[in-house]
């Protein structure tokens, strides 16, 4: 199994993840993107943005990877964070990271697992 190395706002965390769960992520993403989009191009035009669901995704594996985002608070993709939580039986991390950075890993990440 390949690994996805996710980086942070300080530092970077690196784990085993299938390509396979890579394309589901990055659909995922993609849609929140869409969310994000509308609420930026409602509040551009003087509307006031309908409310967009969160994104929750969940990914049960070696680790357990889990990333939420909720795109109501941010003004546009370029600023949003995702919350990130990685865990196993020994360690448990929960850290924020930009959406764009994650974006770019996942890229990455399914570029060199082609």
């Amino acid at each position: 199994m390949t690994k996805l190395t996710l980086n942070l706002i300080q530092g970077a965390v690196t784990i085993n993840f299938s390509p396979e769960a890579a394309r589901t992520l990055k659909g995922e993403i993609n849609q929140l993107m869409g969310s994000l989009k509308a609420i930026a191009a409602q509040a551009a035009s003087g509307g006031r943005p309908q409310p967009q669901k969160p994104m929750e995704y969940t990914h049960t594996g070696e680790v357990f990877l889990e990333v939420f985002c909720n795109p109501n608070i941010y003004p546009s993709p370029f600023a949003a964070k995702v919350l990130l939580t990685v865990r196993d039986d020994r360690i448990r991390l929960t850290t924020e990271a930009e959406l764009t950075r994650l974006v770019e890993d996942l890229e990455e990440y399914l570029t060199q697992t082609a």
